[in-house]
């Protein structure tokens, strides 16, 4: 596979402004109007796949396998939040990141995510 191409530093970046469907209340992760950590976990993963999806043969994707989110400041609606991952290491068919979500000048959360590269069409049918 080619994920051995990714060089450490290699990274993505996605935005979210805050609606109603990303609070802790809407995900049920809480009851605060707040941007909520399963949202900011998946805009984590969604900026990690974007970081190697360059770099993947035809036929692949990836699939995270453990996140470790640090929820450090909260983001009303209304907010627009950056989520960056970074790759830090490369091992084979897996990929470590780091991650950081920011709200203008405010780090929001940082954290670790580790994806894997699959064959996609193996990997659904294992899912049947």
């Amino acid at each position: 596979m080619l994920i051995e191409m990714i060089s450490e530093g290699a990274s993505s970046s996605v935005s979210l402004i805050v609606s109603d469907a990303d609070t802790s209340i809407a995900l049920g992760s809480g009851d605060v109007a707040v941007l909520g950590t399963p949202r900011i976990v998946a805009l984590c993963e969604e900026a990690a796949v974007a970081a190697l999806a360059e770099f993947l043969p035809e036929g692949s994707t990836t699939v995270g396998t453990s996140v470790s989110i640090d929820h450090l400041a909260p983001t009303g609606v209304g907010g627009a939040v950056i989520a960056t991952a970074t790759v830090t290491e490369v091992d084979g068919k897996k990929a470590s990141f780091r991650l950081v979500v920011t709200d203008g000048d405010k780090i929001v959360a940082r954290g670790i995510h580790t994806r894997f590269v699959v064959d996609r069409e193996r990997f659904e049918q294992a899912a049947t």
